[in-house]
Parts: C-alpha cells; structure tokens; sequence
C-alpha cells in the first residue's frame, strides 16, 4: 500500500483525513536539541516559601524536576502521534523569581525526529508539580506563558524565537 501523501500541509492525516503517525524512516539522523520554557505565577509568600524550602509538601523544586525529566522521557505515551525518542539529555531549571517560577527545559536526542514536544511536556509538567505542590497554601498559581523558544537539528535547521537571547 503506497505512503499517503500530505493532506493540506497537516502531515498527519492522510488522503481521507484520517490521523497517521508520520513515517520518518527516511530521514537523517541528525543531533536535534529543544528549549522550552513556562511561568508559573503565584503569591510572593509562595515564592518565597519554596525559596528557602518552607512548603509542607517537601522539597518542591527537586520534585518539579524529577517529574519534568520523567515527562519528557514519556511523552509518546502522552501525545498520541509523538514518536518514541532515546532522548540523550533532558534538563529541568526553575528559578525563583518576586512572585514567580521560571521553567525551562532542555532536551536533546541523535534520531530521526525533534524534541520539541519532550521539552514543551517536560515544562508543563514540572509547572504542574510545582501547582500540586504549593496549592494548599495557594490556589491562585497559574502556569502561563508555556512555549517553544529555541530547536536546533533537522531538516527544518535551527529557529530561535525572536525575543529569545542568544
């Protein structure tokens, strides 16, 4: 049965618009790196409480991160056309801002297919961590502002978004 072919530009529905897992078998491997980055907004007693470690629940940040890095390893479970990745890197940062966490995630792999969907899960989920965490002594946390900032690898070659530092 022949490869359908792209639908419109949507690379995964085929003729009928149906949904397909994109077929990258004949792509280059190539080294493909993804940054993402969100914000979660909160009280400035919460951010200073997670700061010097004073939440109820433990150690906050370590758990963001450890959730974030399991996120992105398990992505292909969560996303349902993502392809499974050998993810060679993934890191997690938060910096405690006034009344705020920074997040930022890192991921990187040598494949067939970018990461930018591991780090954007990646980052989500350790801003939702950080929510489950801290929202007993605050429920008005938001997580905003979650989005791709950097990728680099692959057909498409490297983007950058226009606010992003060098």
């Amino acid at each position: 049965m022949p490869e359908p072919a792209e639908t419109d530009g949507f690379t995964h529905l085929d003729d009928e618009g149906r949904a397909r897992m994109v077929d990258v078998g004949g792509k280059d491997v190539t080294r493909r790196r993804a940054v993402a980055r969100a914000r979660i907004t909160m009280q400035a007693e919460t951010a200073e409480a997670l700061r010097f470690g004073r939440v109820p629940k433990g150690d906050v940040l370590a758990v963001a991160r450890v959730a974030g890095i399991q996120a992105a390893k398990r992505t292909s479970e969560l996303i349902p056309l993502c392809h499974p990745l050998m993810l060679s890197s993934v890191v997690v940062d938060l910096a405690v801002g006034h009344a705020w966490v920074d997040v930022e995630a890192t991921t990187e792999t040598v494949d067939r297919t970018g990461v930018e969907m591991e780090a954007l899960t990646a980052c989500s989920v350790a801003a939702l961590t950080i929510y489950d965490m801290c929202k007993a002594v605050d429920r008005s946390m938001s997580v905003e502002s979650l989005g791709l900032h950097e990728k680099s690898g692959g057909r498409s070659g490297d983007w950058r978004r226009a606010d992003h530092p060098a």
